[in-house]
């Protein structure tokens, strides 16, 4: 390297170019050599930090569970309603707009199979599951655990399914929530007929 740099540091350039070369190329068609190149390192040093490909995706995946177990303890402290469960959806959409996740995003969405075959991938399922869970509250009805899984997905599936040009990031935020929202007000008891 030319610069001395921290580990952390380093780490991060190379999640960072990796994510951007996974994301241009593909996950398959991208090697470690690759990787090394653009950043200017030789392969050795990529390998001090990360020994594989799967290792890098390994980490995206990592850092997405710290900030999915830190919004299931918050929402565990919470009451079952209406209001958790939009404090629930509004948390979840701000991680997702967050620093570079919207490019991790993009890459899961393009590279599906690679993040199914790790077991990562599968730790990243449960603790969706158990946000939807979450959401259900005390509602255990098929229609609630799908309104509650279609409202995560409508936050995460807004970097790819709308497509409207020129939308910046806090108005795919908005219309992600709009959706979210109306899934997760239908959760719940029906309401009671008032006697009056």
């Amino acid at each position: 390297m030319r610069v001395r740099e921290s580990t952390g540091s380093t780490r991060e350039r190379i999640k960072t170019v990796a994510l951007e070369l996974f994301t241009e190329q593909g996950y398959e068609k991208t090697s470690l050599r690759e990787i090394a190149e653009r950043l200017d390192v030789t392969k050795a040093a990529l390998y001090y930090h990360f020994k594989s490909k799967d290792e890098i995706v390994n980490s995206f995946v990592e850092d997405r569970l710290d900030q999915l177990d830190d919004l299931v303890a918050w929402a565990e402290a919470q009451p079952a309603t209406l209001t958790t469960r939009r404090g629930i959806i509004g948390r979840y959409a701000d991680t997702m707009c967050a620093g570079q996740y919207p490019s991790v995003m993009r890459f899961f969405e393009q590279n599906q199979t690679v993040l199914r075959s790790l077991a990562a991938g599968q730790r990243m399922r449960e603790r969706m599951f158990q946000l939807a869970n979450l959401l259900c509250g005390d509602d255990s009805s098929p229609e609630a655990q799908l309104r509650a899984t279609l409202a995560l997905f409508s936050v995460h599936s807004s970097w790819f399914g709308v497509r409207a040009p020129g939308l910046t990031d806090q108005e795919r935020r908005e219309v992600a929530l709009k959706v979210a929202d109306e899934l997760i007000a239908a959760i719940g008891p029906p309401p009671t007929d008032d006697p009056r």
